[in-house]
């Protein structure tokens, strides 16, 4: 299944990119996660229906709707651009025409800053697809291991193609370790960076 029948499929739109000419150049351009990335993620990581996934950079929302979809469980979306968040909101009303249990975990966005967002206790996976430079990536990183202190619980970090910094970030200046990494395979060869890396925070 292609890009356009799995968003005609979840009733939404989240194909093509966008350049944030005017954003701040710690923030990076919109382009979706491919589907089929996402396919090779959850075919591998398991999540659970009491989850809370958090997807910063969120965009029109492609993550969000095809995590919520398939596992029912609780979903923020953050985007700081304005243009984006309208996409994506006009997506979730599209979205809701479907049909959908009753128990479904709440999908929802918000407009604002990564760095921002104030961490849910609820919240304990977080997903980024090089939303942002390493700097704004520290901060958000900050947030949540502030939220673990008030509330333990373990946590993982989903990174898509991830970047040089973040992994050195990570490993270096924090109790973050590296427990999966999943390799795409298929169309994505020959690109060591088309992968996953699970970063987990144990409570």
């Amino acid at each position: 299944m292609n890009a356009k029948e799995m968003d005609n499929q979840l009733r939404i739109k989240t194909e093509g990119t966008l350049e944030l000419l005017s954003q701040s150049p710690h923030y990076n351009r919109y382009e979706a996660t491919p589907y089929e990335a996402l396919d090779d993620l959850f075919r591998a990581y398991e999540m659970q229906r009491t989850d809370g996934f958090v997807d910063y950079g969120c965009g029109k929302g492609r993550v969000s709707f095809y995590v919520h979809n398939q596992f029912r469980c609780a979903v923020t979306g953050i985007e700081m651009n304005g243009r984006l968040y309208e996409d994506a909101l006009t997506n979730l009303q599209h979205y809701r025409g479907k049909v959908h249990r009753r128990k479904d975990g709440l999908l929802r966005f918000e407009r604002c800053y990564a760095e921002t967002y104030e961490v849910e206790p609820s919240d304990n996976l977080f997903y980024f697809f090089n939303p942002f430079s390493v700097q704004v990536f520290i901060k958000v990183v900050g947030r949540i291991l502030e939220s673990v202190a008030d509330h333990r619980r373990p946590v993982d970090l989903i990174l898509y193609y991830p970047s040089l910094d973040y992994i050195q970030y990570l490993e270096t200046k924090t109790a973050f370790e590296l427990v999966q990494e999943i390799k795409l395979g298929g169309i994505y060869e020959g690109n060591e960076d088309e992968r996953f890396l699970i970063y987990r925070l144990q409570a």
